[in-house]
């Protein structure tokens, strides 16, 4: 367990006999795909680490459209915005492959909080960067049309998520077509037209679960 906490980002930096004191107050869980972790505006009680698999965090509105926020893979943590406010699930946590996490109650997070000043910064980093994600979304929504949407949300998954090999980049996530649109804020057929010409171009190509990118032909 303490091996796993060191490789989170907000654990990364502390002493051993910390990070063993926390794991005291983990539990360690596997999910299947599909399963629903918590719902938008459900109580939040438990703060997350992914040790294996992927999460995605999405909001509906109330025509039953999502908007995909953020994929969370191994090392990250989420749900933690609740546990700080006391206000409900700003949105929802779903499991997209077979996962490993680590959850800590709302009460050991707090009691971190309160005597570990690294935690809490570390805490605030990560707040902080969110934001800024969010800022960054509401621009491309407002100033970016609907292919470069798509374009530079397939650039973000791979920077973020790829595996680099020459002049590839290599992408495993178990995301459908319907995830991929949401993530971008397209329509499905808007997303596939844009996947059609980038695989004319050879710029884009998929192979089973993994879509790779050919930087070499996107900087034609």
């Amino acid at each position: 367990m303490i091996e796993l906490l060191r490789e989170t980002e907000l654990f990364s930096g502390l002493a051993e006999p910390l990070l063993r004191s926390i794991a005291d107050e983990c539990v360690t869980n596997a999910y299947p795909s599909g399963t629903i972790l918590f719902r938008e505006n459900e109580v939040g009680t438990l703060l997350y680490f992914v040790v294996s698999g992927s999460i995605k965090i999405f909001t509906t509105n109330a025509n039953g459209e999502s908007k995909i926020l953020s994929i969370i893979t191994r090392g990250d943590c989420f749900g933690e915005l609740s546990l700080l406010d006391g206000k409900p699930r700003s949105a929802t946590a779903q499991v997209i492959e077979d996962t490993k996490l680590i959850s800590l109650s709302a009460k050991s997070f707090n009691q971190l909080l309160k005597n570990n000043h690294e935690i809490t910064l570390g805490i605030i980093k990560q707040l902080s960067a969110r934001l800024r994600e969010t800022n960054q979304q509401v621009q491309d929504l407002t100033y970016l049309n609907s292919k470069q949407r798509v374009m530079k949300n397939l650039l973000q998954l791979a920077g973020t998520h790829g595996r680099r090999n020459a002049k590839t980049i290599h992408v495993r996530l178990s995301l459908n077509y319907d995830e991929l649109s949401q993530m971008a804020g397209v329509t499905k057929p808007l997303l596939f037209q844009v996947f059609h010409e980038l695989q004319e171009k050879q710029i884009l190509s998929f192979v089973e679960k993994e879509f790779i990118l050919d930087l070499s032909r996107l900087k034609v």
